[in-house]
């Protein structure tokens, strides 16, 4: 028995929660996907055979598929639950280029890729898809990358410009409020650089991730607002881009240590 539940889904992307209950030894039928996918196991194990090989699937081994492979499967161990990451070729082509065939399909999870599996999961809970979980999704899959294609990635290239003109542009864009800076694809997009390239330069240059960074604007945004008098959490979160009047709120907690309510009275003009 087969269940999935989606988690977050972009055009570039999508992640599902996938739990299996099968209990059989024996190889499934053949399976023949259209889709670039990464798969870590969280509870359990399986076993895959694809091109030919056979692999044993478990929360220390991820693999990565590809379109058009023949795939089986066997659940000897009584099933699992998965995290399923599928990819468009436009998103599979900016993380590693123009390879027609992978070195292996393996990936060894060490602790810290099982963190950023575990964080990837935590900030799908949240309600920040655009930003926190594209930043866990992109460090989980240029890890994934390395270890499946066989020689340079985009993801090593020599930055064609200086990374510091890149994030002046890229806070621009934020400050702006230009439609693309309404998520990290598409910001990276309009600068014409990969998302990981972008993510990274922020680290590098500022010291924060451009999440943070994003977020840091938008607090203060929600500051000058409720400095204002503004009473609709509701439309303040909506304005601002947060998921919903509780995203602001954990939001500004976790950045201020408190709610908008008690930061409203914070910012009331004292009365004689």
């Amino acid at each position: 028995m087969l269940s999935a539940t989606a988690l977050a889904t972009r055009p570039g992307f999508s992640v599902t929660a996938v739990a299996c209950r099968d209990d059989h030894a024996r190889w499934s039928q053949a399976e023949v996907r259209d889709d670039y996918r990464v798969v870590l196991v969280r509870r359990g194990r399986f076993r895959r055979r694809a091109s030919g090989a056979h692999a044993d699937i478990d929360p220390t081994m991820a693999y990565v598929g590809v379109p058009g492979e023949e795939e089986h499967f066997a659940h000897p161990a009584g099933g699992d639950d998965c995290t399923s990451i599928n990819l468009t070729p436009e998103l599979w082509h900016v993380m590693a280029g123009d390879v027609t065939r992978l070195a292996t399909q393996g990936v060894y999870v060490d602790a810290r890729l099982d963190l950023t599996h575990r964080r990837l999961l935590a900030t799908a809970r949240t309600g920040d898809v655009d930003y926190a979980l594209t930043e866990e999704l992109l460090g989980l899959l240029a890890a994934a990358v390395g270890q499946v294609v066989p020689g340079p990635t985009p993801l090593g290239a020599r930055a064609p410009r200086a990374e510091a003109a890149l994030v002046a542009s890229a806070r621009q864009a934020i400050s702006d409020g230009s439609p693309a800076s309404d998520g990290l694809l598409p910001l990276a997009e309009l600068l014409g650089v990969s998302p990981y390239r972008l993510s990274r330069a922020f680290t590098r240059e500022l010291g924060v991730s451009v999440t943070r960074y994003r977020n840091r604007v938008r607090v203060g945004r929600a500051l000058d607002r409720l400095e204002g008098g503004e009473s609709s959490l509701v439309d303040i979160a909506a304005d601002l881009g947060f998921a919903d009047q509780a995203h602001l709120c954990r939001t500004m907690r976790q950045y201020l240590g408190s709610t908008p309510t008690a930061l409203r009275r914070l910012l009331a003009p004292l009365t004689p």
